[in-house]
């Protein structure tokens, strides 16, 4: 089958095609306003490349910032929100938590649905699923009539306890279909069933906010592909690194949130598989933004809520937490494009505003006048400016000389490399910073983890990124540049479905919680089978668990899916093992309890052939070169090697540069480069070898 991998970032359009000749891969810059054109333009470049006619395509597999970036930029429609009575200030009043303990002048984020645009029924179901106040249908009638008469474009309904009993939620849902067919609803307990309300109700909201935009979307690209002479099928990356179809992407597209970086994720961990690295940090850097997430035995970390929209300097709590299967990562605004500033303080800042691609870095000469990352990258010369992205896109070293004194050196006393050099510095001490927070928060050792960079800016930064973080190896996998992209080819298909039951350990119903588990596989099953084509399927059972009296849990995996009499003792046994692991401790005597339950059904991973890591090679020789080695602070001479020219067990000692038309490699001082049989490229601290 040739099958087409796409990702819309927020400066390129990432395109692969996988074709019996091999593979083909773009970049072109994105569409804005219209994003499903520069895919049909990435798609027909590829396609050319790989001389296939767009006709042959047998699957398209796309990623896409949408979902974020309506939410983040607040551009979805009017929408009202529908709750229990005396509940419809939950999404104002979040969790009364200060994000920023000490600013007296701090402003919590405004919510998505206005104060007016939230309505009220009387109902109230109990936590355990009884009828405590009954919903009056004539009162639904009049609501539902009220809310179809005005503008709104869409609808959000959470009620409270509805993870444990949906009928009321399920009630108003029928009304809508009744009296305004044409209106989208979302309900919690379809979206988000788990417990407590905040995101739940924040869940539904979102989804309910981006389904009218992303349904326009994902149809105007259908179209435009079947216009072209494809009639392949369209498959979404979801948040959780898995695949579903272009239709379950319309209906719930909160699962897009992270789509992109998911897909990134994927590829670091089939190459973490094949090199057998049991524990690797994924870094990935494009244009606009950073992830970093962590791969242990082949796998990413998931979870299954997270925080989007921060709108304090991405400092956690100011945003928006939602409950959806997600591929747990740490995302800042440090890309390529990230724009250079100097704060009221004097100091350098980088991010999280960027120059995307209109206009762009001011390197790129399509009217950017503010300095960017790769604008400081190109002035130390570490970017090539006749052969940045295959020559397709020449860069301006003036430029951007220009726009780093006026907007850094002028302020500063800097000339413009010294401007370049605190800049990238910066840039790669928030990176540096995030990756030990998340190291930390998650019971880890950054030191013990092997980097695997890929992304248009990740190959720049990497080996300087890895000496602030004492990291001896990074691997820079082929295909860089395209990764997340060639990542959604490599993304099983796959559906997760949530529940809220609690259950305590001590008063654990086996009864209750197997045929909960048996109607949650069944209903993923039912979204992953059309996709699957006849492949066997991986049944994955989580269990969110926590200390009697705590207030958050922990995922624990478990080995079964069905619960006898011994159901107790094995759950505490794997909850204590998982707590252990991320405390270094247990609590004794303390009741253990379960709150909700996440299931997933997928295809099986791809095969991997496993690869021999080489660590000593022959030299390559390779042009001169000059670049800003950031740990000696100063330029030095460095051989510049195509990509392409190396072989299997060739060796690039640094400081040097090798190339490829999508990113590049920089190798400094202190690490040593050597092409492995898979086409990868090595770096080893030379200090370690």
């Amino acid at each position: 089958m040739i099958r087409c991998g796409v990702d819309i970032g927020g400066t390129f359009t990432d395109v692969v095609l996988d074709h019996p000749g091999g593979r083909a891969t773009t970049k072109v810059l994105t569409d804005y306003a219209r994003p499903e054109d520069a895919i049909l333009e990435g798609i027909r470049l590829t396609a050319d490349a790989a001389g296939v006619a767009l006709s042959d395509l047998g699957q398209v597999i796309h990623g896409t910032t949408l979902v974020t970036n309506a939410l983040i930029q607040r551009s979805g429609p009017r929408m009202a929100f529908v709750t229990t009575e005396g509940f419809r200030d939950v999404i104002e009043m979040r969790s009364e938590n200060r994000f920023e303990q000490y600013d007296l002048n701090l402003r919590l984020p405004e919510p998505l649905v206005p104060r007016k645009d939230r309505f009220t029924l009387s109902e109230r179901m109990s936590p355990q699923g009884d009828v405590l106040r009954p919903l009056d249908p004539d009162a639904v009638e009049a609501l539902v009539r009220d809310i179809a008469a005005k503008d709104y474009a869409t609808v959000a309904v959470g009620f409270l306890h509805s993870y444990a009993n949906d009928a009321h939620e399920r009630v108003v849902y029928e009304f809508f279909s009744r009296i305004a067919p044409d209106l989208p609803v979302s309900i919690s307990s379809r979206v988000s069933p788990q417990m407590r309300e905040l995101p739940r109700f924040n869940t539904v909201i979102a989804n309910a906010y981006v389904r009218p935009q992303v349904a326009a979307y994902l149809d105007r690209l259908v179209t435009r592909l079947r216009e072209a002479g494809t009639d392949a099928p369209v498959y979404m990356m979801h948040s959780g690194g898995g695949l579903i179809s272009v239709e379950t992407a319309a209906e719930e597209p909160v699962r897009l949130l992270e789509s992109g970086p998911a897909g990134g994720a994927i590829f670091a961990a089939g190459y973490a598989r094949a090199h057998g690295i049991g524990r690797a940090l994924s870094f990935d850097m494009g244009g606009t933004t950073a992830k970093i997430c962590l791969i242990e035995d082949g796998a990413p970390k998931t979870a299954s809520s997270f925080e989007i929209a921060r709108t304090w300097r991405f400092k956690k709590g100011s945003g928006m937490t939602v409950s959806t299967p997600v591929v747990e990562m740490v995302e800042i605004g440090a890309g390529g494009g990230s724009i250079a500033s100097i704060d009221a303080l004097g100091r350098i800042q980088v991010g999280p505003r960027s120059a995307g691609s209109e206009p762009g870095p001011a390197c790129y000469q399509r009217g950017g006048q503010h300095p960017t990352v790769t604008d400081a990258n190109l002035t130390l010369g570490r970017l090539d400016p006749e052969a940045f992205a295959g020559g397709k896109i020449p860069l301006s070293t003036e430029a951007a000389e220009r726009a780093l004194a006026a907007h850094v050196g002028q302020a500063q006393g800097l000339g413009p490399a010294d401007a370049a050099f605190g800049v990238t510095e910066m840039v790669d001490e928030q990176m540096a910073n995030a990756a030990r927070v998340h190291a930390v928060e998650n019971g880890r050792e950054i030191e013990d983890f092997t980097m695997i960079a890929f992304g248009g800016g990740a190959p720049l930064h990497a080996a300087r990124l890895a000496e602030k973080l004492g990291i001896a190896a990074v691997l820079v996998p082929p295909g860089a540049g395209v990764g997340s992209a060639i990542g959604f080819l490599e993304a099983p298909v796959s559906y997760e479905t949530a529940r809220g039951l609690f259950q305590r350990l001590d008063t654990f119903d086996a009864g209750t919680v197997n045929a909960a588990l048996e109607t949650m596989e069944a209903e993923a099953r039912r979204f992953v089978e059309a996709g699957a084509q006849g492949q066997a399927t991986e049944t994955r059972l989580v269990a969110h668990m926590r200390y009697s009296g705590q207030g958050w849990e922990i995922p624990v995996l478990l080995d079964s899916r069905v619960f006898g009499e011994d159901a107790p003792a094995k759950l505490r046994a794997a909850f204590e093992e998982a707590y252990r692991t991320l405390f270094g401790r247990i609590i004794e005597g303390l009741a253990v309890e379960v709150a909700n339950w996440t299931l997933s059904v997928a295809t099986p991973k791809p095969p991997r052939a496993a690869v021999t890591r080489r660590e000593t090679g022959r030299k390559a020789e390779g042009k001169a070169r000059r670049f800003l080695d950031a740990a000696l602070r100063a330029h030095v001479d460095a051989a510049e090697v195509a990509r392409a020219d190396l072989s299997p067990g060739d060796r690039v000692d640094g400081p040097a540069i090798v190339t490829e038309d999508e990113t590049s490699t920089i190798v400094t001082s202190a690490f040593t480069c050597i092409a492995q049989d898979d086409g990868s490229l090595l770096l080893i601290r030379k200090d370690r070898t």
